[in-house]
This record gives C-alpha cells, sequence and structure tokens, in this order.
C-alpha cells in the first residue's frame, strides 16, 4: 500500500479502511515499507494529527519492511518519479502480487499492468481483483468478499504472491 492508502485509512472510516480491514480479516498479508509509513506519518501529523494513533492501530496488523531499493529493479522503476520509484522498488523486492496506491498522477498509467511481477491497482481495481466484491459502477464496499480468499497485501500496495502490497 502507498502512503495516500495508509492515509486514506487512518484518517477517514470510509471505503479504503474498509478494504483494508476486509483484506487483512481474510487472511491477506499486508505489507508496508517503512520509506510508507514515514510519509503517511507525516502527512496525518500535518492534515489530522488526531489519525495517528488509528494509524498505529492500523500498522500493528501490517508488515513493516525496511525501506531499501536493490540494485536489481532500478530499471523497472525508473519511469517513475524518483520519490514514488521506492514504492515500486519495495513491492517487487517483496515479491508482492499487487501495488495498490492512490497516486493516479504518477502511477494511473499503469493500473492494471503488471511490472517486475507486480500488478499495479487503484484501491477499487484491488477490491475487484483480489476481493471480488464490487460489481461495475458500484460505489463502496457493500459487499463482503468470499470466505478463502487468500493473500498478502502490501502496502505501498504489494499484495505478494499472496499478497497486496507496499
Amino acid at each position: 500500500m502507498d502512503a495516500s492508502i495508509l492515509f486514506s485509512a487512518a484518517k477517514s472510516d470510509g471505503a479504503v479502511r474498509a478494504l483494508v480491514k476486509l483484506l487483512l480479516d481474510e487472511g491477506h498479508e499486508c505489507c508496508a515499507d517503512a520509506y510508507v509509513v514515514a510519509e503517511a506519518r507525516r502527512n496525518l501529523l500535518d492534515k489530522g494529527a488526531q489519525a495517528v494513533q488509528v494509524l498505529d492501530t492500523l500498522l500493528e496488523r501490517l508488515r513493516i519492511t525496511p525501506g531499501l531499493v536493490s540494485g536489481g529493479v532500478a530499471a523497472q522503476v525508473n519511469w517513475l518519479p524518483p520519490k514514488d520509484r521506492p514504492l515500486l522498488a519495495a513491492a517487487i523486492r517483496l515479491g508482492c502480487d499487487a501495488l495498490v496506491t492512490g497516486d493516479r498522477k504518477h502511477f494511473g498509467s499503469a493500473y492494471g499492468q503488471q511490472i517486475g511481477g507486480v500488478t499495479i491497482h487503484s484501491p477499487r481495481s484491488l477490491a475487484e481483483a483480489v476481493l471480488g466484491c464490487l460489481q461495475p459502477r458500484q460505489r463502496g464496499l457493500s459487499r463482503l468478499p468470499q470466505p478463502g480468499s487468500q493473500g498478502r497485501c502490501a502496502s505501498n500496495a504489494c499484495t505478494s504472491r499472496s499478497s497486496v502490497g507496499n
């Protein structure tokens, strides 16, 4: 999951928080790297310090990894602005199946595409792909996912080989 996903899940009791909760409750391993966690925390302190406690509670359920970029993935992330490269690099490094990001500006052109083994998703497309809980044109998360979907959910948006990504 990227920082925007962590921020939204912590700041508002809305669809993004519901999606993350459903992923975790269904057994997906959700990951976030330290780079993304720091960005989400910094943004919450600036725009909604009361939500930091919600973020901390959420982070207890995620796998937090060091924010390191390995040389082997540099070529696969060069199309992104420098500040967004660590996000995709972490998802690739963690072996995530998916990266969920709300950053349409920088990642939107890659939504639905696989890069380095990681499929880039918006929150909605991840819900549709992993949980099967949204019908076309349906808003919000009104149906529960089917039991038994397993996976790893990474924040920074990585759903790794059954994970939702960094």
